[in-house]
């Protein structure tokens, strides 16, 4: 098995979008194809990442609509589906086809079309991931959060403006993403009192409904130096899954699907915690940000909550979290998050996020699928 390389990437602007999921995953598409300077008949698969083209817009069949809008027929093409943490399964896939030699010029497309239904009906769709004895008492992902955030404040006598302060510091790193759904800054005070969503948790503490698309392509590391000297490695990536009902778990405040995702992709990798430079987790809701740094080792268990209040996940800190802003900043269209993730990480690496940009060689995204049901961790580093 060779090395899987990055070669190009895409992001649109993510928010609320005019264009349907097609045109949006054309965008993105399109633009990785330029970025990468690959022509569409030299794709050999295509793969596009989405949870609910059929609920959201009753768009079936995607995939193709969109190899013929590309024009990389006669490429592979299949649609990935791993509910909110589609993005990243489609990273995987997209590996896989390259590291078993399948593909030599992999592209990768995620995207969602969500805001054009309303809140409530979002809701509903994205609950149909709990199980079903859950979902018929009303159970929604957001409630999962606000049960476990209590939880967690209580276990670990974590202080509440600890959730507030992560809200503070994606919003501020979102303000350099150009990208971002919301580019403005907040205080404590603003999210201390929003209105209360899922006791305790309260509005700034969840990601928007968003709109967005973002893209990859892949190829074995050889190929690569074909076409630039600036790639990013997939030096490791693994996947797993939890118990589907939540309340079956011995701890909800630990995420097994991150923990072992995360010690598979490190073992790859041949890196641990400590050789991470930087982080994009999956902070759909801002206590999802202690839960996975806890779980992937950054931090013990239970002590997550020390990192905001010592700035350790700051721009300027040791482990600088979401530097894009986060989901919860930049946004969340469920299909393309995992993907923009790894674009984030693609572009610091390369030293090409502009304001954003921290000093790393190596990083790692945090992909979940439901509240911890799926997971997919990667491990990235800069080519040689």
């Amino acid at each position: 098995m060779g090395d899987v390389a990055i070669i190009g990437a895409a992001m649109s602007e993510f928010g609320e979008r005019e264009e349907w999921l097609r045109a949006l995953l054309n965008e993105a598409g399109e633009d990785c194809l330029d970025d990468a300077g690959v022509a569409p008949d030299d794709v050999e698969h295509l793969y596009v990442s989405n949870m609910s083209s059929g609920e959201f817009e009753g768009q079936t069949g995607i995939m193709n609509a969109v190899a013929h809008d590309l024009g990389v027929l006669p490429a592979y093409a299949e649609r990935v589906d791993q509910t909110s943490a589609s993005g990243a399964a489609g990273v995987y896939e997209a590996w896989q086809s390259v590291a078993s030699g399948a593909s030599d010029m992999t592209l990768l497309v995620g995207g969602e079309k969500m805001t054009h239904t309303t809140t409530e009906r979002s809701t509903d769709i994205i609950a149909s991931i709990t199980h079903p004895v859950e979902y018929k008492h009303g159970i929604t992902l957001p409630s999962f959060a606000g049960l476990t955030a209590r939880l967690y404040l209580d276990e670990y006598d974590a202080p509440r403006e600890s959730l507030a302060k992560v809200a503070v510091k994606n919003h501020a790193n979102g303000v350099n993403n150009p990208h971002a759904q919301f580019q403005k800054e907040i205080d404590v005070e603003t999210a201390m009192e929003s209105p209360i969503i899922a006791d305790p948790l309260r509005l700034y503490d969840f990601c928007p409904v968003t709109d967005g698309s973002a893209a990859l392509m892949f190829c074995p590391e050889e190929v690569a130096r074909q076409y630039t000297d600036d790639y990013v490695l997939v030096s490791g990536i693994g996947g797993a899954t939890d118990t589907h009902v939540v309340h079956e778990r011995e701890d909800p405040t630990h995420m097994a699907g991150a923990a072992i995702s995360g010690q598979e992709a490190y073992e790859m990798a041949g890196v641990g915690p400590d050789d991470i430079d930087v982080a994009e987790l999956h902070d759909m809701f801002t206590i999802l940000e202690f839960l996975q740094s806890e779980a992937l080792g950054f931090f013990d268990q239970g002590e997550g909550w020390h990192a905001i209040e010592d700035g350790v996940t700051t721009m300027d800190g040791d482990l600088p979290v979401n530097p894009s802003g986060g989901l919860k900043s930049k946004g969340h269209p469920l299909g393309a998050s995992g993907v923009a993730q790894v674009y984030e990480i693609y572009k610091q690496l390369l030293g090409e996020a502009g304001k954003r940009q921290v000093d790393s060689e190596v990083g790692l995204t945090c992909n979940v699928g439901g509240f911890g049901n799926c997971v997919i961790t990667s491990v990235l580093e800069v080519g040689r």
